[in-house]
């Protein structure tokens, strides 16, 4: 008997040893701690959106011609009605001398035609006079009303032709104002076709033809950028605005939404959008940043829609589906799956309305074999806490499911 324990004992010794160098080591898990923070639902431009001017104008002459003058160059600054541009138009100054020649000597023939009228009124009044106290006959004193009249009609006639001078100077102006560009606004030249001596010809809107000047009114600027049609629905104007530029890392800029298009566009082979414009805050931090915007920078736009502030939240990454978290049970150092209630989300943080509380720890490293609900862990060092908002809680890049996967394609 004695001799079978020992054996049986040393079976169990056997069997003990072997299962205690076999046994399924705890999975290394990484946690993170729920905790207080600021969740913001916001949505982001699907294609890099851009800086634009308010005012921005690309001018050219009516009519082609030589040009003749050029008093601008690349980058100057301008003001309103001056003039950048004349084409060669020496015809039409001659034919507007010509016709300030005619207006001066139809102001003459005024004061002749006119003083001969007077003169023949006069002197019909006195025939009317002579006629009645029976010094002359009927026929003479009509002959002199006749002749004043005829003389009043050609001083009005004098004056006819002087507003008629006056038209024409007035069309010859015209036609000079053809060959002229005059800025419409104070801005600044960002691009010039053409040299002096050079031809130019007009760019009418349809036609491949590089427009003469083109000016940018660079004191008012804002934010264009293309909003996925499934989003355009949730944007009003007015909604607060953070706005990334690749000019300016690390530096966001506060903003507005100051337009939603009342149309969509449809690009070839790309998601169908809604252009939204926002306009950029001009006081803060980001006053000085704005002086430093150049039209045409590509800007990203992420639209607020939504924001609570100390609420209990989790990194999105850590839910399953069906909203379903892996809490760690400290007692038996397993994971256990809870369903959770979520309220806004973005993709960096998920309100929680219901289900988890403030410390309670969960997996984050759900990508990692054989990490499941029931299963020994262990924790990847200490679990690091989600809440207490920090600093950079007030910017949160976070954008739509859909703005990502479009920007992605």
């Amino acid at each position: 008997m004695r001799r079978i324990l020992i054996i049986l004992a040393s079976i169990a010794l056997i069997g003990a040893t072997f299962w205690w160098f076999n046994r399924p080591q705890p999975v290394v898990v990484a946690l993170v701690e729920v905790g207080l923070g600021k969740v913001e639902a916001s949505v982001a431009n699907t294609r890099a959106g851009s800086v634009e001017a308010c005012q921005r104008t690309r001018l050219s002459p009516i009519s082609g011609g030589r040009i003749a003058f050029l008093g601008i160059k690349k980058g100057d600054q301008v003001k309103k009605g001056q003039v950048l541009l004349r084409l060669w138009n020496d015809d039409q100054q001659a034919q507007s001398n010509l016709a300030q020649t005619q207006v001066a000597s139809s102001q003459k023939r005024i004061i002749e035609a006119c003083a001969i009228a007077d003169n023949a009124e006069r002197d019909a009044a006195r025939m009317a006079k002579l006629r009645a106290r029976g010094f002359i006959s009927e026929g003479g004193e009509e002959k002199s009303r006749y002749e004043a009249q005829s003389r009043r009609a050609a001083c009005d006639g004098a004056r006819a032709d002087v507003t008629q001078a006056l038209a024409r100077v007035k069309i010859t102006k015209v036609e000079q104002d053809r060959t002229v560009l005059v800025a419409p606004f104070d801005g600044i030249v960002a691009d010039i076709v053409g040299e002096l001596g050079e031809y130019t010809t007009p760019s009418p809107p349809g036609v491949a033809t590089p427009p003469a000047i083109d000016l940018i009114d660079d004191s008012c600027l804002y934010i264009k950028a293309p909003m996925d049609e499934v989003d355009a629905p949730k944007i009003h104007v007015g909604q607060f605005a953070r706005v990334s530029l690749d000019a300016l890392p690390g530096k966001p800029l506060a903003g507005h939404v100051k337009r939603v298009a009342p149309y969509v566009v449809a690009v070839e082979k790309q998601a169908r959008t809604v252009d939204v414009e926002v306009s950029i805050d001009s006081g803060g931090d980001s006053a000085s940043d704005n002086k430093r915007l150049l039209v045409g920078y590509s800007a990203d736009v992420e639209i607020v829609l939504d924001s609570h502030d100390k609420v209990l939240r989790i990194p999105t990454s850590t839910l399953l589906e069906g909203n379903k978290v892996l809490i760690y049970k400290a007692d038996s150092k397993k994971l256990e799956e809870r369903a959770i209630q979520v309220g806004i989300t973005n993709w960096e943080f998920t309100e929680v309305l219901s289900g988890l509380k403030k410390g309670d720890r969960i997996v984050a490293s759900l990508e990692r074999e054989g990490v499941k609900a029931g299963v020994v862990v262990k924790p990847e060092g200490n679990a690091k806490p989600e809440g207490n908002a920090k600093p950079e809680d007030k910017a949160q890049p976070a954008i739509s499911p859909n703005a990502k996967t479009n920007k992605a394609k």
